[in-house]
C-alpha cells in the first residue's frame, strides 16, 4: 500500500463525486494519466515474453467485450495464484448460497488465470485485473458496476478503488496483512493511514500481528480470518490417481512449485540420496519444464517430461502440467513445499498438502506464508530446513514414515481448526452483500 496510498487528507470516501484528492494521489492519477497512451505498447511487449495473454490484453484495458450479467454482482480480486485461490471458498459459497449474484474475479497474471479457469464454480466469470490508469479504472467499473469489491491482502490499486467507492460500491480488504516496509512507511503518515483504511466497510485481518498492525494505523479491524485458510482439498481426476498409484513402484518423493534456483538445490540433494524414491518435481511456471530436465540430465538422473511423455518412467517425472497437485500430494511420501529455498520469493501454500495428510519439509524463506508456517511449526506439523541440509531432511522422512505420517497428521489438525476459523470469516463477507 504504501507505494501507491500516501498522504489522504479526508477521514473518508463517501463524498462522491466531491472527494477532495490531496497531492499525492493527484499526482498519481496525472502520471497514470500521462502513461495511458503508453499502456498498450507494454502490453504487448509483455504478450512477447509471455507474461501476457495476448488473446485477452482488451482486459487489462477495461475494453473486453464480457456482458454484464443482470442483478447484483460481487467483485473478488487477488493478485496471483495463492491469493486467487484464496478466494475460492468465498465464491464457491457466494454462488449456493446466492446463486443470483453474480461473481467476478479478477486476478494479474497468466498462471493464476489458467488455474482459476480450472476451479471458478460455474457462474463466475474471470477477467484480467485492468491497469490501473484513470481511464481503464473507469471503464472497469463503469461496465461492471460492483455492489462490493473484495480485495486479497494487501493489493490496492488507487485509481480502481476510487472509482469504486465513488460509484458507491462497498469494500472489503479481507486477509489484511503488512510487511515489515509497508507498516514502517505507514506509520511515518499515520494520518494518511488512517484516512485510507476508513475507507473499507470490513477489515479482517490475517493475524493478530497483522491485526495489531493495522489497529495501531487506525484501521476498524472487525476480526481476524485469513482465507488462505477455509479452502477444500484440491480436487483430483481418481482416474489418474488410479493410473498413477499403480505406475510408481513405491510413494513418490513431490517437490512442489519451483523457482530458478531452486531445482538445483533440489536436483542435488536427490542425487545425493542413498535410497533415492522415484521423484516428481513440479515447476511453479510450467514453461520452465524443459530446462529443468536437462538440469535433472546434467546431474546423472533421467527425466521426462509429463506434458509431452505422460506414461514415461524416469528418475525425475517433471510434472509440467497445470492443476495436478491434488494428484501429487495424494501420492506422495512426503513433499518439499518451495519458494522456500531461496531468498525473494517468499514461500508457497503448504495447506494443501496438510489436507490430504501430506507430510510437509520446507525451507527458510517462507515470508509470504509467515503465519501459516508459524502455526504448523508450533504444532510440529512440518520440518523447517536449510538448503544444505535438504538432503539429510529427506532422508529422515523417506527412512522413517510412520514419523513423518504422524507430523502430517498434527498438521491437518492444525488446519482443519483454522479452516474453521477461516470459514466463519467467510460469513462476515457474505453480510456485505446487497
Amino acid at each position: 500500500m504504501a507505494r501507491t496510498l500516501a498522504d489522504w487528507r479526508r477521514p473518508t470516501w463517501s463524498d462522491g463525486p466531491r472527494v477532495i484528492r490531496p497531492g499525492a494521489l493527484n499526482l498519481y492519477r496525472a502520471a497514470t494519466g500521462l502513461a495511458e497512451p503508453l499502456v498498450p505498447a507494454l502490453l504487448a511487449s509483455r504478450a512477447r515474453k509471455g507474461k501476457e495473454d495476448p488473446a485477452r490484453l482488451a482486459e487489462r484495458l477495461a475494453k473486453a467485450p464480457t456482458p454484464r450479467p443482470d442483478g447484483a454482482l460481487v467483485w473478488l480480486h487477488g493478485a496471483s495464484v495463492g491469493e486467487s485461490l484464496s478466494i475460492l471458498p468465498l465464491v464457491e459459497r457466494l454462488r449456493v448460497e446466492r446463486p443470483e449474484v453474480t461473481a467476478l474475479v479478477t486476478s494479474g497474471t497468466t498462471t493464476s488465470a489458467a488455474l482459476l479457469a480450472q476451479r471458478l464454480p460455474p457462474g463466475a466469470i474471470h477477467q484480467y485485473l485492468p491497469v490501473d490508469t484513470p481511464g481503464a479504472a473507469r471503464r472497469f467499473i463503469a461496465h461492471w458496476t460492483p455492489s462490493l469489491g473484495v480485495f486479497v491482502e494487501s493489493e490496492l490499486w488507487p485509481n480502481l478503488l476510487l472509482e469504486a467507492k465513488t460509484a458507491g460500491t462497498r469494500l472489503a480488504l479481507v486477509s489484511a496483512k503488512l510487511s515489515d516496509r509497508s507498516f514502517a512507511g505507514w506509520l511515518k503518515r499515520p494520518a494518511a493511514a488512517r484516512q485510507l483504511l476508513t475507507g473499507f466497510d470490513l477489515i479482517l485481518a490475517q493475524d493478530a500481528r497483522a491485526r495489531e498492525r493495522f489497529e495501531t494505523l487506525g484501521g476498524r479491524v472487525a476480526g481476524e480470518a485469513d482465507l488462505k485458510f477455509g479452502a477444500a482439498p484440491p480436487p483430483v481426476d481418481e482416474a489418474a490417481l488410479a493410473t498413477e498409484r499403480a505406475r510408481f513402484s513405491r510413494p513418490p518423493l513431490l517437490i512442489a512449485s519451483t523457482h530458478p534456483g531452486e531445482d538445483e538445490i533440489a536436483l542435488d540433494a536427490i542425487a545425493a540420496l542413498p535410497d533415492r524414491p522415484p521423484v516428481v518435481l513440479v515447476p511453479r511456471h510450467v514453461e520452465r519444464g524443459p530446462a529443468i530436465a536437462e538440469l535433472a540430465r546434467a546431474r546423472g538422473l533421467s527425466a521426462a517430461l509429463r506434458g509431452q511423455a505422460p506414461d514415461a518412467i524416469a528418475d525425475i517425472r517433471v510434472a509440467d502440467t497445470l492443476g495436478e497437485m491434488g494428484l501429487w500430494f495424494r501420492l506422495a511420501a512426503t513433499s518439499v513445499i518451495a519458494g522456500s529455498l531461496v531468498p525473494d520469493i517468499g514461500g508457497h501454500n503448504p495447506l494443501e498438502a496438510a489436507r490430504l495428510n501430506c507430510p510437509t519439509i520446507s525451507g527458510p524463506f517462507v515470508e509470504n506464508w509467515a503465519s501459516a508456517f508459524a502455526g504448523l511449526e508450533a504444532a510440529d506439523g512440518v520440518v523447517m530446513t536449510t538448503p544444505a541440509a535438504l538432503r539429510d531432511s529427506l532422508a529422515a522422512d523417506l527412512a522413517a514414515p510412520d514419523r513423518a505420517g504422524a507430523r502430517a497428521a498434527r498438521a491437518r489438525a492444525f488446519v482443519d481448526a483454522r479452516d474453521g476459523e477461516a470459514r466463519a470469516g467467510l460469513s462476515r463477507i457474505l453480510e456485505l452483500v446487497p
